[in-house]
């Protein structure tokens, strides 16, 4: 993550920017109207200010301090690199080799202590799971800190020992955004219910037990088949950014609304409370016996319906936990741009929506304009192509600058949508290498 921080958004500083502006202009406005409550509130707020204003500076100045030491110690303190994944001609493994991998990979590196996280500004490892289409030609990238490399290659040798993994050039950097040359479309994709509820996976797909390649029913085809359609000048990026979830930090926590400050809620307990009602809907409401007046409830009788969502729910909590981020980019030479590939990249994760489930729909970025005067001259548009480019080159979601709120997903979820495809999949431009990694015989003379 090179190049400095030029803006402070997602520093988490606008609320106390903005809360002294609103303050200013309440007590002038009492002045005008009430000039007595004003001078009260004014000599009130001055002979409290060795009070006040002290605890007002000390969270300023963590709002500023925690974002910038983290920022600079990514920056300056972690080298990062792009590992590619080139796949062998065939692969007999369900997309359960991958839940494995992705579920190794549920490790804080990085962060131990208080000092660590917020003086030191040391934080967790997060990893980038990439699906990029290159003029049609389709690449697998991962990209991580530079001290894990050779965990990573353990892992992905461990359950697929025919691949071949190297280190290569940031294509983010290289073929990155060029206003003069390119046309870019970008969007964040987000998961509208709650955490609790998934995607529909691989599991749904009856893809855990490695069936015949004939009979697989590859949810992602489709998304690979789309990423092989490419055209010279034409390039399609996806990026799964991950970290281990960890519900007991507060910034992991989801924000309710309260009386009188509101109350946290990991996602675990989200999820069990969304049993209970579930539950409590599917117990019809009796007359009480004892006093017929009185209403209560009856033995669960739930539809079919509920029982999947309870099942859903259930086997999610079963499951390694992940904060993610998803960002898809469009990315073409002017003479080159397609417009009709933008729908095709928003429709490319259907198959993984379900009715009583989570969806996987776009959100943050991409805009639509049908009037001239809602972007005049198009500045709207290229401020947000610019940002969204830098967002995705950075790798920015869970910190500053391009801080974002993230969701949960199980690795089962991540491994349905980030995986290796078998012959089944026949996107023409899925390069596929032909040789066998081995190892050397022992007895080779030196």
């Amino acid at each position: 993550m090179d190049g400095p921080i030029k803006t402070l958004e997602g520093f988490g500083i606008a609320p106390t920017v903005v809360l002294p502006l609103v303050l200013s202009a309440v007590l002038y406005t009492s002045h005008r109207i009430v000039p007595e409550f004003f001078d009260a509130t004014f000599r009130s707020l001055i002979v409290l200010a060795p009070l006040w204003f002290p605890i007002v500076l000390l969270i300023v100045f963590w709002k500023i301090w925690v974002p910038y030491i983290r920022s600079y110690w990514i920056m300056h303190e972690q080298e990062h690199i792009l590992l590619e994944i080139r796949i062998p001609r065939e692969i007999v493994k369900s997309p359960l080799a991958m839940d494995t991998i992705i579920t190794n990979l549920h490790a804080g590196f990085g962060e131990t202590t208080f000092i660590d996280r917020y003086i030191t500004g040391k934080t967790r490892a997060w990893f980038s799971l990439e699906i990029v289409s290159i003029e049609g030609e389709i690449h697998f990238y991962i990209w991580t800190r530079k001290y894990l490399k050779n965990f990573i290659e353990a892992q992905i040798y461990g359950q697929y020992p025919d691949m071949e993994i190297k280190v290569v050039n940031d294509y983010a950097s290289e073929l990155g955004y060029n206003p003069e040359e390119h046309m870019l479309w970008g969007c964040d994709f987000m998961l509208p219910e709650k955490d609790a509820y998934p995607i529909k996976t691989y599991v749904d797909y009856g893809l855990t037990d490695d069936p015949k390649e004939e009979l697989k029913v590859d949810p992602m085809s489709g998304f690979f088949e789309f990423l092989s359609k490419m055209g010279p000048g034409e390039q399609i990026w996806f990026q799964m950014l991950i970290r281990v979830n960890k519900g007991s930090r507060p910034e992991d926590k989801i924000f309710k609304p309260g009386f009188p400050f509101g109350h946290t809620t990991t996602w675990e307990k989200e999820a069990h409370e969304e049993i209970e009602k579930i539950r409590l809907d599917a117990s019809p409401e009796i007359p009480d016996f004892s006093d017929p007046s009185k209403m209560s409830r009856g033995f669960p009788n739930p539809t079919p319906g509920q029982v999947e969502k309870l099942k859903a729910i259930d086997r999610t909590l079963g499951k390694i936990a992940f904060d993610v981020g998803m960002r898809g980019i469009y990315l073409a030479k002017k003479e080159n741009f397609n417009g009709t590939n933008i729908p095709g990249l928003l429709l490319s994760f259907r198959q993984l929506n379900t009715v009583n489930f989570n969806t996987v729909t776009p959100t943050r970025w991409h805009m639509f304009t049908d009037y001239p005067w809602q972007d005049f001259m198009g500045i709207r548009e290229e401020r947000i192509r610019k940002r969204v480019s830098d967002a995705y080159r950075r790798r920015s979601w869970f910190h500053a600058p391009y801080k974002t709120k993230s969701y949960v997903m199980s690795s089962e979820e991540i491994a349905t949508i980030f995986h290796f495809p078998g012959a089944v999949s026949e996107a023409p431009n899925l390069p596929r290498i032909t040789s066998t990694r081995g190892e050397a015989p022992a007895n080779l003379p030196t």
